[in-house]
């Protein structure tokens, strides 16, 4: 489960968020939907431990992958480099087989920088589910993905996170993200 009870937060005397409240229970996924600016990355930050909270209480489990915004690849190293440098060896045939599926298994061997832009995000997203966390957090995960690549994606989270009672948080601005992930959606701030 991932709980933030009464949660506030400023950046100097910019206050993103008071009061906050949210719950992700096991097994379930959760959208914050909202414009740009609104705080949803923020309480991404917030569960990941990256930012500390004003007052209120945060709880999650200990360990929690995560899909950024931004790729963060080794762009010099290949693509099972990539996956295998945040994973243990017992998740080694987990990762292969998302390779696989996300139909990357014949560039498995390419430097990252030789990838699109797609295929980098499917990368980030494969380390993140072979990380194998508790949880899950999911940051604009679907950028550069055609709708194919998203169905094939949104199938491995459901079954490596949500069918096994994990909680899954996904921030976004789009609608259709929420869809494929059966997402309760939380509309947040101003849209």
């Amino acid at each position: 489960m991932i709980k933030l009870n009464n949660i506030s937060f400023s950046y100097g005397t910019h206050e993103v968020l008071k009061n906050f409240n949210l719950t992700v229970n096991c097994g379930e996924c959760v959208q914050l939907r909202g414009a740009s600016g609104s705080g949803k990355t923020t309480v991404a930050r917030l569960v990941l431990g990256l930012e500390n909270a004003d007052k209120g209480q945060i709880v999650v489990p200990q360990k929690i992958s995560t899909v950024f915004q931004e790729n963060r690849l080794l762009e010099n190293h290949d693509v099972q480099k990539n996956i295998r440098l945040v994973i243990s060896k017992d998740k080694y045939k987990l990762a292969d087989n998302l390779i696989k599926e996300f139909n990357l298994w014949d560039s498995r061997k390419k430097r990252v920088a030789e990838l699109s832009g797609g295929m980098k995000r499917r990368v980030a997203i494969i380390r993140a589910i072979a990380y194998n966390g508790d949880a899950l957090i999911l940051d604009e995960p679907f950028n550069g993905l055609d709708i194919c690549n998203k169905l094939i994606v949104a199938k491995a989270i459901k079954r490596e996170f949500i069918d096994k009672n994990k909680p899954v948080l996904l921030i976004t601005h789009v609608k259709e993200d929420a869809e494929i992930l059966n997402a309760r959606v939380i509309n947040f701030g101003e849209e």
